[in-house]
């Protein structure tokens, strides 16, 4: 059987190159077809068999600032010498085609976000910089059309696997299609804390720095209850994150992104992981939970699917300063179990989501 990965470009590091690292892993010897490939800035496939075609010797601008471009390359894309193919997307890479008895299994992590959940919110910040407001206005007028397309793409996969029951919701609305919820895969061994005592104080978050985000509400909870939190990462709302905390730097500092050996240190210090956003899973809570560090969590997305109110985390219901403050009063009268923390995350390991992806996956071949 000749199998092929593909995923959507290659120049960064995030859950959906993670998941797509354990496809290699299964499947050492497929190819990795994508749209981008930058080895500098993700290392993981240095030893794999990645290929890329006309859009990667394109201008970096023309590349990200036009999405069509991505729908041509892999609408074009002939991988009809496949009998399996295993796509991880979010965009574009679940449009590729096939030949009529071959089998393509895509691991969605969410619809085109730009296209629909959060649409709106690239429209107000698209993250181009002075490119806002061309970036803005190509997205406002091409939309329409761009929905249709990536509608299409989606009808293409023979079976679709996603991250949560948010997703999984997402993908009926969006494109009308059944889904499988496999959870991805986290190194909880690697966050496992092995100190037996750590002094905990204060909260904590790790994100993207960009507005959907919603690290603000953080800032600004913690500055209303007096409460320490630290920032880790970067970002287009860095510059205005710390102004916000810019009369409170006893108690909210900001450190820059960190190695997983610096991020477990100061995860295993902190009272509790603040997750504010709207996400379609979320690794970095998950990270936090295997250290034995409860999360407070928006009570929509993916979060639903691991956060045990009162049990491994607290749940609030709106994105608001209000609600999240009422979270983190109800937390500091809450006792946590540590050793119970960590145990809730036991089940996103690796180890576990190849195990349940492989026993899919062979359900799914035609002997």
């Amino acid at each position: 059987m000749k199998v092929a990965l593909v995923c959507d470009w290659l120049d960064g590091v995030g859950g959906a190159e993670k998941v797509l690292q354990e496809f290699h892993n299964l499947y050492p010897e497929a190819p990795i077809y994508t749209s981008i490939y930058r080895p500098k800035k993700i290392d993981w496939f240095r030893q794999a068999d990645v290929r890329t075609g006309w859009l990667n010797v394109m201008p970096a601008a023309s590349r990200k600032f036009i999405p069509f471009l991505r729908n041509i390359y892999f609408d074009r894309l002939d991988l009809t010498e496949y009998d399996l193919i295993i796509s991880s997307s979010g965009a574009e890479a679940k449009g590729v085609k096939k030949r009529a008895d071959a089998v393509h299994i895509c691991y969605l992590h969410a619809p085109t976000q730009y296209y629909w959940q959060k649409y709106h919110d690239y429209t107000k910040c698209p993250g181009f910089g002075v490119l806002d407001p061309l970036a803005r206005l190509v997205l406002r007028l091409t939309v329409g059309r761009l929905r249709k397309v990536d509608f299409e793409f989606a009808q293409r996969p023979d079976y679709i696997v996603t991250a949560s029951s948010y997703t999984q919701a997402e993908i009926e609305k969006y494109y009308k299609r059944e889904s499988t919820v496999i959870f991805p895969p986290v190194d909880v061994a690697k966050f496992a804390n092995d100190k037996k005592r750590t002094m905990r104080r204060g909260f904590v978050t790790t994100s993207r720095q960009v507005p959907w985000k919603r690290l603000d509400l953080a800032v600004k909870a913690c500055v209303e209850l007096g409460e320490p939190l630290t920032l880790i990462g970067g970002g287009s709302e860095h510059k205005k994150l710390r102004q916000l905390a810019s009369e409170h730097e006893d108690i909210i500092k900001f450190l820059p992104t960190m190695d997983a050996e610096g991020l477990k240190s100061v995860l295993c210090q902190s009272r509790g992981y603040i997750f504010p956003s709207l996400e379609p899973f979320g690794i970095a809570p998950i990270e936090a939970l295997a250290t034995g560090t409860p999360v407070i969590a928006f009570g929509k997305g993916g979060a639903i699917d691991y956060i045990d109110d009162g049990k491994n985390g607290i749940l609030f219901r709106q994105q608001t300063v209000e609600s999240l403050r009422t979270a983190i009063e109800k937390f500091n009268k809450s006792k946590f179990d540590s050793k119970a923390v960590a145990k809730s995350a036991k089940r996103f390991s690796d180890d576990n989501f190849k195990k349940v992806f492989l026993a899919f996956v062979n359900g799914k071949i035609k002997p």
